[in-house]
C-alpha cells in the first residue's frame, strides 16, 4: 500500500561559538522568511533568549520551553507556541535554561536529549518543513545537543578580522561531532553578516572567506542595516517590521538561496 505520510522536517542548527556575529538575528529572520513559503519551528537554545524576544515573547511570558524539553522531559507538543509570523512556531528559551549546561552534565544521554525529544514529537511536527535551532555562542552541551540533532549547520560569520580564526574552531567542532555522535552532520553553508561595503576590511574578509571556503559561502550577504537592529525591540523579524528595508530584502534572498541549494542537493542525491 502506498504511504501518504509527510516527510519529517529537516533540522538546521545555526551555530557560531563567537557572540555578536548575527547568529540569532539570522535564525529569527531566516525562519520568518522561510515561513512565507513553508512551515517552520524555531527552537531557542540560547539562555539569553534573544530569539524568543525577537519574536515577541517577553521573558516573563515564556512559560515552559527548551529547558523543560531538555531537562524535565516535557513533550515537544507542550512547549511549542505560535508567533506573530504565520507558519512560524517557537519553543522559547525559558528562564531556567541558564542552568541547563550544569544539569545536562549529570544526565544520561546528555548529548542526545534534544534529538530524542524531536523524534518523540514526530506527530506534533507532522507537516512542519524546517526545524531551526538557535544555539548559544559557545560550544557547550546545549550546542552539542543541537549538532547531534541536526542534519546540517549554518554558520553566520561577521565580516571582521578574526572571522577565519573562528571558522577554524567551529570546523574542528563539527569534525569531532561527526566522529563521535552524528556522522551525517554537514556544513550547510556560511553566511556573511553585518557587511559594510564602505569598509575595505569587510571586503577583504569576504574575499578571504570566499577564497578559502568556495561554494560553501552563500552568495547572499547580510548588510549592516539599522532596521535589522531595531526590529527585535518591537518583537518582530525585520521581514515584518520593515519589509522594504535592505535587511528584510537580504533575508528574503537568503531564504530563497537556501531553498534553491536544498532542492539542488535533493536532485543530486536522487541521481547518486
Amino acid at each position: 500500500m502506498k504511504s501518504f505520510d509527510t516527510p519529517p522536517p529537516r533540522i538546521l542548527a545555526l551555530a557560531n561559538q563567537k557572540g555578536g556575529v548575527g547568529k540569532t538575528t539570522t535564525a529569527v529572520n531566516l525562519a520568518a522568511a522561510l515561513a512565507a513559503r513553508q512551515k517552520v519551528l524555531l527552537i531557542d537554545l540560547d539562555p539569553q533568549g534573544n530569539a524568543s524576544t525577537g519574536l515577541g515573547v517577553a521573558r516573563a511570558d515564556r512559560g515552559a520551553g527548551s529547558y523543560a524539553l531538555l531537562i524535565d522531559g516535557r513533550p515537544l507538543a507542550e512547549v511549542i507556541r505560535p508567533t506573530a509570523v504565520k507558519n512560524l512556531h517557537l519553543v522559547p528559551a525559558d528562564q531556567d535554561l541558564a542552568g541547563a549546561e550544569l544539569e545536562l552534565a549529570d544526565l544520561s544521554r546528555r548529548e542526545s536529549r534534544l534529538k530524542t525529544a524531536i523524534e518523540a514529537g514526530a506527530e506534533r511536527l507532522r507537516g512542519v518543513d524546517w526545524v531551526l535551532l538557535d544555539c548559544p555562542p559557545s560550544l557547550g552541551l546545549l550546542t552539542l545537543n543541537a549538532l547531534v540533532a541536526a542534519e546540517a549547520v549554518m554558520v553566520p560569520l561577521q565580516a571582521e578580522f578574526y572571522a577565519l580564526e573562528g571558522m577554524s574552531q567551529i570546523m574542528q567542532t563539527l569534525e569531532r561531532v561527526r566522529g563521535g555522535f552524528n556522522p551525517a552532520l554537514r556544513l550547510e553553508g556560511i553566511v556573511l553578516t553585518m557587511l559594510d561595503r564602505r569598509n575595505n576590511l569587510s571586503e577583504a574578509v569576504e574575499n578571504d572567506v570566499r577564497g578559502f571556503f568556495k561554494q560553501q559561502v552563500y552568495e547572499t550577504v547580510i548588510p549592516r542595516n539599522v532596521r535589522v537592529s531595531e526590529a527585535p525591540s518591537h518583537g518582530l523579524p525585520v521581514t515584518l517590521y520593515d519589509p522594504r528595508s535592505p535587511g528584510a530584502d537580504a533575508y528574503t534572498r537568503l531564504a530563497a538561496e537556501f531553498l534553491r541549494r536544498h532542492r539542488a542537493r535533493l536532485r543530486q542525491e536522487a541521481t547518486t
